[in-house]
């Protein structure tokens, strides 16, 4: 009723290995006993669409397995489960093994994978989610439907919580960081500026400026925290 379209499961949703004989991802024998599938149905059933998360890399940032060689594969098994929505990260594409090293080129990894679920024939949402570190707002419009301008987001005002290789920034950080980008959004390509923390800690007033500058922004708005627990 309130407007809200997707419910989006991020990280650590499957089992850390492959199928060894197909090579599909296997959803977490606990945490989805019956499958993807049946998420998806459950959630169409309530008027609602389901996203789901993977990593163009090898691994996903929590260490599960990864996209990377895998795009045709895994874009034919969302579809296969009703997915309508992917959001896609960047963890684990840059290595260096015994003076061997790459990286992975970020416009063609995501194009990949655009191309592989255009392939599966199911209109999927696709959330390029590389943190702002290739400019995906110059590239991102042909590629992907929305695109991370930033690292991830805190419930401060304006912090930043330095984590050593990264960083999380407050709320006023990531607009300083990123205020000058509006031109690059549209109908059909966005502009993401990472999630919502309305009812996560801020006062009424800074709640309701938050909101309003992500409207202000055309960044999608997606809750990020339990729902069970917001302030009223």
């Amino acid at each position: 009723d309130a407007g809200y379209e997707y419910v989006v499961i991020d990280d650590g949703w499957m089992e850390m290995e492959r199928d060894s004989e197909t090579y599909l991802l296997v959803p977490h024998k606990e945490k989805f006993p019956q499958g993807m599938k049946e998420v998806a149905d459950y959630v169409h059933s309530k008027g609602l669409k389901l996203g789901i998360y993977n990593c163009a890399g090898i691994l996903t940032c929590a260490g599960y397995p990864g996209t990377r060689g895998y795009e045709f594969i895994d874009a034919r098994q969302y579809a296969e489960w009703g997915i309508d929505y992917l959001k896609y990260d960047w963890c684990h594409t840059g290595e260096s093994n015994g003076g061997l090293s790459y990286q992975q080129d970020a416009r063609a990894s995501y194009t990949i994978m655009r191309d592989a679920l255009y392939k599966a024939g199911r209109p999927i949402l696709f959330s390029i989610c590389e943190w702002g570190d290739n400019q995906p707002w110059l590239w991102g419009e042909p590629v992907g439907h929305m695109w991370r301008v930033t690292g991830d987001i805190i419930n401060c005002w304006d912090c930043e919580l330095n984590h050593g290789g990264w960083a999380q920034l407050g709320l006023w950080e990531v607009i300083r960081k990123r205020g000058d980008i509006r031109k690059y959004s549209g109908p059909g390509h966005w502009n993401d500026y990472d999630m919502l923390e309305v009812g996560n800690g801020f006062s009424p007033a800074e709640d309701r400026t938050h909101f309003t500058m992500w409207c202000m922004l055309a960044s999608p708005l997606m809750l990020v925290n339990d729902i069970r627990s917001m302030s009223k």
